[in-house]
């Protein structure tokens, strides 16, 4: 009786038994769609308060920076020169480290008297040796809070089969072997202060765009920083890394790239050359001159920042990746697989003159 009042309702209302089967249906799909929007809501709401909360956590610094000694290698331009010059006014105690007269020089001019300077050529033992042992003396018992290894070079740089194992180890004798030889020399010092490493390498530690021996340099650079990362937790001394995308500096400078891309064609086989053509010799020096100096970023400071903190943050990361090419691009890519990462690069890649595919 009651179904069938309903429907005589319905029929002098005109509304059809569609019409209600339709308003169900949107029914369904707004309830749905309030559903999914809160989710949403609900999300963002999460990674808001993770970032805040991030935030906060990492704002406290260490107290006493006047009583904390923080080595820097690479001081001469670049990362390791602001840094210096930064952490010299936050009050740290710096052991800049320079290749050349002149830049300890300016480091001196420019900053104040608790600076030192010191020369040192990370390829060998014997400075490598000669400045832990000054350090050693300097520091005394309160040993060494921070040693940041930021000294680097980005050539010989070229595809693989243009090179000689002699280009690979003389990077790899600055970029690995240098960082490694370095640590370890004050290693006990950074112990006793249970202090930090911090290990500059790049986000292409993490990806291979290239061929050479930069890339293998920082892969070696990631590993080392996370077995040492592993083996100094019992000590209380933490150990980061600084995975820089591209910036302004002297490995970026697209006048030393090309002029080493140059220097490495004019050596190698004609047989290797043939195989490339020299239109591929063009195209690699425009795209030296062109896109690499456009990805740079002269924002400097975006990674200082990451170092000082590292170095005097109470919470530091255990990664830094400054730059929005390496946290929008690059870093991404690396998670991607093989197969997704390898197009993408090969879509961007030079050809060949012989090429088999």
């Amino acid at each position: 009786m009651e179904l069938s009042c309903t429907t005589e309702r319905l029929h002098k209302h005109h509304v059809m038994p569609e019409d209600i089967s339709r308003l169900k249906r949107f029914t369904v799909f707004f309830l749905g769609h309030l559903l999914l929007t809160d989710m949403y809501l609900y999300v963002l709401a999460l990674v808001v308060f993770y970032y805040v909360y991030r935030w906060l956590r990492e704002l406290p610094r260490v107290s006493d920076k006047g009583d904390k000694y923080v080595y820097i290698t690479g001081c001469d331009t670049g990362f390791g020169n602001l840094l210096a010059r930064h952490l010299d006014k936050l009050g740290f105690r710096v052991i800049a480290s320079c290749y050349t007269e002149k830049g300890e020089e300016e480091l001196r001019k420019s900053c104040s008297g608790n600076l030192t300077t010191t020369h040192l050529d990370v390829r060998s033992n014997e400075s490598v040796t000669k400045v832990a042992a000054m350090i050693k003396d300097k520091v005394g018992q309160r040993g060494l809070w921070a040693i940041v290894n930021n000294a680097g070079v980005s050539v010989p740089s070229a595809p693989c089969d243009w090179l000689t194992i002699d280009d690979y180890k003389s990077m790899l004798d600055v970029n690995l072997n240098g960082v490694i030889a370095v640590t370890l020399s004050v290693l006990p010092l950074i112990k006793k202060a249970r202090g930090r490493v911090v290990n500059v390498a790049s986000v292409f530690g993490r990806i291979s765009p290239t061929g050479g021996p930069y890339t293998v340099s920082k892969y070696g650079v990631e590993a080392f920083n996370d077995s040492l990362r592993l083996n100094m937790a019992p000590f209380g001394v933490k150990v980061l890394c600084i995975e820089p995308g591209f910036f302004k500096t002297n490995v970026t400078d697209a006048a030393i790239l090309s002029k080493n891309v140059k220097s490495v064609w004019d050596k190698m086989p004609q047989e290797v050359r043939d195989d490339y053509g020299q239109e591929y010799l063009q195209k690699s020096l425009a795209l030296l001159t062109d896109k690499v100096a456009k990805l740079s970023d002269a924002d400097l400071m975006k990674v200082v920042n990451c170092m000082e903190h590292a170095v005097s943050a109470v919470r530091p990361r255990t990664r830094y990746s400054p730059g929005w090419d390496a946290k929008l691009f690059w870093l991404p890519l690396s998670y991607m697989p093989t197969c997704v990462s390898g197009y993408i690069l090969s879509r961007e890649a030079i050809p060949i003159a012989k090429s088999m595919q």
